[in-house]
């Protein structure tokens, strides 16, 4: 059985039998600038757009001004207080509250 793959102006629809089947051909299409939507039931289900080729500019013009740094790894962050010394703990207010 051969699916059908339409194009409607600018956007393509493609049906998941036939995205799984020819995943290569569609995601260079994508690259290419092509919008691909993929149907379920004749429903869109999803939306496949490649990615520019400058999307990681931005970042590394910020990298390389200094602006921001990154190791590699992840993040870490310190740690948030969760009250303020002289503030009333939560479970305090609530059997403050019923008395």
């Amino acid at each position: 059985m051969r699916y059908i793959v339409f194009s409607l102006g600018a956007v393509m629809q493609i049906a998941i039998r036939e995205l799984k089947a020819t995943l290569s051909r569609v995601l260079s299409l994508a690259q290419g600038g092509e919008v691909i939507e993929v149907t379920s039931h004749r429903k869109t289900i999803a939306r496949i757009t490649g990615v520019p080729d400058s999307a990681d500019t931005g970042l590394q013009a910020l990298i390389g001004s200094g602006a921001v740094s990154w190791a590699g790894g992840r993040p870490t962050f310190k740690p948030v207080p969760l009250r303020a010394s002289k503030a009333k703990s939560v479970s305090d207010m609530v059997l403050e509250d019923r008395g």
